[in-house]
């Protein structure tokens, strides 16, 4: 299985027959098999992955035990597939230079945003002929006839922190030595945003 867990690190560019070609640097670890989930017992086959191992004692609570890691992630696997995994084993990136790979990951938080830059509205009125306070707002919201807003009506509000998923990205380099993935284009999130990598 082509999926593993990363962390964000910055964007960069490389350099391939003199031509620049622009990076993302994820950080990828093993990650470790801390349960596994059959169709008997839980209605559905899954495996249970933790990133991110936890080393500061104070930082462990107590529900966290035998799941010392920062984060947890639940995969869906085939029931043929569920024999090959188990509690306490770790696996790293299968990935080599050149995969086509999907990337998810929760984007950046653009706070409170108005219609004009969260959806794209033109806004109401021209900038001429004494227009004012009108140009960026999103004009009627409702009519008479119900006496209320429909829902789903794209208003102001907030805007990114939401999972979002790029595909067909491409692996341009692996440094195994670093555990570094040089992924092409721009993936969601800041520095530090956890990563999902996917081949599937």
């Amino acid at each position: 299985m082509k999926f593993v867990l990363g962390k964000k690190v910055t964007m960069t560019q490389v350099f391939d027959h003199g031509r620049m070609i622009p990076v993302t640097l994820v950080e990828t670890k093993p990650c470790e098999v801390l349960q596994v989930k059959t169709k008997e017992k839980d209605g559905y086959c899954a495996i249970q992955i933790g990133f991110d191992k936890i080393t500061k004692e104070k930082r462990i609570k107590k529900t966290m035990k035998g799941k010392e890691y920062r984060y947890l992630k639940e995969i869906r696997v085939s029931e043929s597939d569920l024999k090959n995994y188990k509690v306490g084993d770790s696996f790293a990136s299968d990935f080599i230079e050149g995969d086509k790979i999907k990337v998810a990951g929760i984007s950046k938080g653009k706070g409170f945003s108005g219609a004009v830059k969260k959806w794209g509205f033109k806004g109401r009125l021209s900038s001429t002929h004494g227009t004012k306070h009108e140009l960026r707002t999103i004009g009627s919201t409702g009519q008479s006839g119900p006496g209320r807003l429909f829902k789903g009506r794209k208003m102001a509000g907030r805007m990114g922190s939401e999972r979002a998923t790029v595909k067909n990205l491409r692996i341009i380099k692996i440094d195994k030595d670093n555990n570094l993935m040089a992924i092409n284009g721009a993936i969601p999130g800041i520095r530090g945003t956890l990563i999902e990598l996917d081949s599937r």
